[in-house]
């Protein structure tokens, strides 16, 4: 583990956060891992730029809802950005409760998370706050922002792939194939 790589890190997240704000976890390997939850998304545009001060490398950013499968009791989306300092991984998470949901970009600090930026304003809706080129990516115009809170999960029609409750459901107000038919349940 490269400690003085740890000791920037935690020098960066408590000028904006205090100390004990970042909570740290290890593999069997000994790889080093940080966690820091931002409740304020404005919070990311105090610490990022004190993380590339430092060095510190965005490797990617992972948007989601937190209501999705029931698993949290939060409405709203988060973010995840997970940043590299010498082969020491933070990873800072910005809860995104207002509607519709809103971040302020990082972009001026990482270039890099202009695309990731874009992907999730366009899947999710949420908006970017100062981002150089808030444009859509690959979706079709026509296509509604916020695609993704809409999508059936393949997991869940995956569960029903072997019977005919799930053709039911994509032939709704149609009339079945006739092998779809006989199908058993």
């Amino acid at each position: 583990m490269n400690e003085i790589a740890k000791k920037s890190i935690e020098l960066a997240v408590s000028k904006v956060l205090g100390t004990g704000s970042l909570s740290w976890t290890s593999d069997v390997n000994g790889n080093c891992f940080g966690w820091v939850t931002l409740c304020a998304p404005e919070s990311l545009l105090s610490i990022a730029p004190l993380l590339a001060e430092c060095g510190a490398r965005l490797m990617t950013a992972t948007a989601y809802r937190n209501d999705k499968f029931g698993r949290m009791e939060l409405d709203g989306h988060e973010i995840a950005y997970h940043f590299d300092l010498e082969g020491v991984v933070v990873t800072v998470s910005v809860c995104l409760p207002d509607t519709p949901p809103r971040v302020p970009s990082i972009t001026p600090w990482f270039k890099n998370a202009d695309w990731n930026e874009r992907e999730f304003a366009e899947l999710y809706g949420i908006v970017l706050e100062g981002h150089p080129n808030p444009r859509r990516l690959f979706l079709d115009k026509g296509l509604d922002a916020a695609i993704l809170n809409r999508l059936v999960p393949l997991s869940t029609m995956m569960n029903g792939a072997s019977t005919t409750t799930l053709w039911e459901k994509v032939y709704a107000g149609k009339q079945l194939p006739e092998w779809a038919k006989g199908g058993s349940n």
